[in-house]
């Protein structure tokens, strides 16, 4: 990790800084007690002691009534940890509880445990020159010491230690994907490129994962550059990785990329998760615009008689082995998007898209509403999220694969005739 330490800090620019500010400030005859005080707060994520390699932020904030001439900041050590230091530090005028004014300084540090252990972060020390009795004075104003135990990762898989996969401790993490052309319009010789954004909330970008492999039969990728960013916002840094891929299919046939899952440690709820980088299709998408433009060929009448009569043998064939019924299915989107709700063990998501496959496939919702095990998982699926906090999730990867089989049309559910009864009784 890259310390930023020094850069910030220059005596000739901390007194411009500090200029204006103390101005307003009355001269105090003597320095007393509580005057000069510097405080130092480690932001545990979830009120809990971090892993290794878990960012925890130091907040730390000094409140001085004296007037500051010069001032210089003195970071212990950080033997057992990386650390950066976030944005440059913030000097402002408050007012304190008895009504006096004062001068508040701020400062965030980001640190990194290495390993596991008890440890102990040592005091911070600001040296500060004062006007004491019209004479220049330096002050040091110290800290407490903080302690800070990182805990040991118990899971029977992953953690910190793991080679694979790449632990990634975030508040958030989200992923944007976009490719230019469509990949389902490309042929054999063209290409596409692929952009991935991964953006992590509560980290820095030094922490993002490398570059995902993907490979798959039947396409040529060439990587291209990664770019890495820290952007700082008032609930904490985000981290920003973009990569990039141009892809070139080496085959007619349509080629299929497999999703990317990318596990992350939820800081706040202290699990596991999961995200990825969602599946595509390389090719079977927009006709060849050259083939399009021809006219039709028109078939001789030897040829047109002769597919009427295989069109007419094969129905028959349907019709005499049963294979000719229609069925039902959930659009491949559709499908998809349940099973990636079901894999990152989300309920709410999975809730929110089988109400639009219910909207999408009226027919197959009807077959569902008729079947006692699917209303079961559906009664449980509502109580999980909308009912009290602590109820059960049903199984919702055998949910997703139930919902995602084809249905014969015959096995949907009849509207009723409302005209039979105008026609007499049935004869």
């Amino acid at each position: 990790m890259v310390s930023f330490s020094g850069v910030f800090e220059r005596r000739a620019r901390a007194l411009l800084l500090l200029a204006p500010l103390l101005a307003p400030l009355p001269a105090r005859a003597e320095i007393e007690p509580g005057d000069l005080t510097l405080t130092v707060t480690a932001e545990l994520n979830g009120n809990s002691a971090p892993f290794s390699r878990e960012m925890v932020l130091l907040k730390i904030h000094g409140v001085y009534k004296q007037p500051i001439l010069l001032e210089e900041v003195v970071q212990p050590s950080l033997a057992n940890f990386s650390w950066t230091q976030l944005g440059r530090d913030h000097w402002s005028k408050t007012k304190l509880p008895d009504g006096q004014s004062a001068i508040a300084f701020d400062r965030t540090v980001a640190v990194f445990p290495h390993h596991a252990g008890q440890f102990t972060i040592e005091p911070f020390t600001h040296k500060l020159t004062v006007n004491d009795v019209g004479e220049r004075r330096v002050v040091e104003v110290r800290s407490k010491p903080i302690p800070f135990p990182v805990a040991q990762w118990t899971e029977p898989s992953g953690g910190p230690d793991a080679k694979e996969p790449w632990w990634l401790p975030a508040k958030d993490v989200a992923i944007t994907d976009s490719w230019s052309p469509d990949p389902e319009t490309i042929k054999v010789g063209e290409t596409t490129r692929r952009i991935v954004t991964l953006e992590a909330q509560g980290m820095v970008a030094e922490g993002l994962p490398p570059r995902p492999v993907m490979r798959t039969r039947g396409i040529i990728t060439f990587a291209g550059p990664v770019t890495r960013e820290t952007l700082l916002t008032p609930s904490g840094p985000v981290a920003r990785a973009t990569y990039q891929w141009d892809v070139k299919p080496g085959v007619p046939e349509i080629i299929p990329l497999d999703a990317i899952a990318i596990p992350w440690f939820d800081t706040n709820t202290r699990t596991m998760r999961e995200t990825e980088i969602p599946a595509r299709q390389i090719g079977g998408g927009l006709p060849d615009r050259e083939t399009d433009r021809a006219p039709p060929a028109i078939p001789s009448p030897l040829v047109v008689a002769a597919s009427a009569l295989a069109a007419f043998g094969l129905g028959l064939a349907l019709i005499g082995f049963g294979l000719g019924r229609p069925s039902l299915r959930l659009s491949r989107p559709t499908r998809r998007a349940l099973q990636a709700a079901a894999r990152s063990g989300d309920p709410a998501g999975f809730r929110a898209v089988l109400d639009t496959a219910m909207r999408e496939a009226p027919d197959l919702a009807r077959i569902w509403r008729a079947r006692p095990g699917l209303v079961a998982s559906f009664a449980a699926l509502d109580r999980s999220v909308f009912g009290a906090s602590g109820a059960p999730v049903p199984d919702l990867r055998a949910l997703a694969n139930a919902l995602s089989r084809s249905e014969p049309v015959a096995a949907a559910a009849r509207e009723p005739d409302r005209l039979a009864p105008l026609d007499g009784p049935a004869r």
